[in-house]
């Protein structure tokens, strides 16, 4: 099967090693025809009254439908946006959070599920990393969630180490006082089956190109909690929910990869039946063949002495640091790079975990992520040329 998949990414054809995916992933070749599709066929504004503006409108409710499909969300409760940071701090400011609110975020978070919540003003509290596992504890949020406390934000997986938080726990926690739950679940979404409501997520913001599409994120919450959000807008544009959420005249083309992204990661599995059953099979299969690379990616490295890994969970998503002795993260990932193996180093945006860690102010580290269009041989390369002190 995966050979087959890789021939649907017609990026991999130049021999590049892609250990990067948790930066993004290369796009499959139905989400490029896509795009070039309906770039090549005349579509305008949303509207009604000629076949150009039908389209564009035809094309945004196909892509609400495809996300709500993937996350297991509702339709009218998807919003779309440039990116999971946008959208973010579009929440967060809509929520009209003061001094007197508490927000609680992690130090396992990427900085676009930190910042914007400690900017808006509200008290912070802080839920810390366990570094010697790379756990983020629930016991901990018993004592920091607390009356005043209005929104937690929590990652639904780490993109700097994939630690897998107790979403669910942490989201009850949270609803116990009335607080609304905000999931990052960018890196989550491209690994594993997704389920907004087993997660207890009231917002749950995931991206794209992190799973085959292109660049352009989406936020699914309930039409009933982003009724009473109103950010700021211009008078003539749409006030209704979920349009009122987006700025400006939406990427068309865009939404038209997006829907076949979704699309595509319901053919990974032979399982039959309507979209949101293919999508459970097709990720879940990609997740076990991930794990599986995981798994050989973990022992090579735990045989190299000159390797150090930063610890996770078992569970985690398939991403791992590491630093080499010797060399600084930016000397490993360039002397991979001369060798077509592409990996990520520095913080990759997750501040405040490599600031606990002590690490950021030397640089960090290397992250290698998976994907499931990623093969035995890819890392086979990479154990070895890590193996020759690359």
């Amino acid at each position: 099967m995966i050979l087959d998949v890789r021939n649907d990414y017609p990026a991999l054809a130049e021999g590049f090693v892609h250990l990067d995916g948790a930066g993004g992933t290369q796009p499959a070749a139905p989400v490029i025809a896509a795009i070039a599709g309906a770039m090549g066929t005349a579509v305008s504004n949303r509207g009604t009254a000629h076949v150009p503006a039908q389209r564009s409108g035809a094309l945004v409710a196909a892509a609400r439908s495809a996300v709500a499909d993937l996350v297991g969300g509702d339709p009218d409760g998807v919003v779309f946006g440039p990116s999971a940071t946008a959208l973010t701090y579009l929440v967060s400011r809509a929520l009209a959070l003061t001094p007197d609110d508490e927000v609680v975020v992690s130090r396992l978070d990427h900085d676009s599920n930190v910042r914007p919540w400690v900017q808006t003003g509200a008290t912070v509290r802080w839920a810390d990393v366990d570094l010697t596992t790379g756990a983020l504890p629930v016991a901990q949020y018993a004592s920091i969630i607390g009356p005043r406390t209005r929104v937690v934000a929590v990652t639904a997986a780490s993109n700097a180490i994939g630690t897998v938080p107790d979403v669910r726990a942490i989201a009850d926690l949270a609803h116990a006082v009335g607080a609304l739950v905000y999931v990052d679940g960018v890196h989550y979404t491209a690994h594993r089956p997704v389920d907004v409501a087993a997660l207890g997520a009231d917002f749950y913001v995931t991206s794209a190109y992190k799973w085959s599409g292109p660049h352009y994120a989406a936020l699914i919450a309930s039409p009933t909690v982003l009724e009473p959000l109103h950010p700021p807008k211009l008078i003539p544009s749409p006030a209704g929910v979920p349009d009122r959420f987006e700025y400006g005249t939406l990427s068309f083309e865009l939404l038209a990869g997006i829907t076949a992204a979704v699309d595509y990661l319901a053919t990974l599995s032979p399982v039959e039946g309507d979209r949101c059953t293919r999508l459970l099979a097709g990720m879940a299969a990609a997740a076990a063949h991930e794990d599986r690379l995981l798994d050989q990616l973990l022992k090579g490295l735990a045989a190299l002495g000159t390797v150090t890994v930063l610890p996770a969970p078992a569970g985690s998503c398939p991403t791992v640091s590491f630093r080499v002795t010797g060399q600084s993260p930016a000397e490993t990932a360039q002397l991979l790079g001369a060798q077509g193996i592409c990996v990520s180093h520095g913080d990759y945006y997750a501040a405040e975990f490599f600031e606990a860690a002590g690490l950021r102010t030397t640089g960090g580290a290397v992250r290698a992520s998976l994907y499931h269009y990623n093969t035995e041989a890819d890392v086979t390369r990479l154990l070895e040329a890590l193996d020759r002190n690359v």
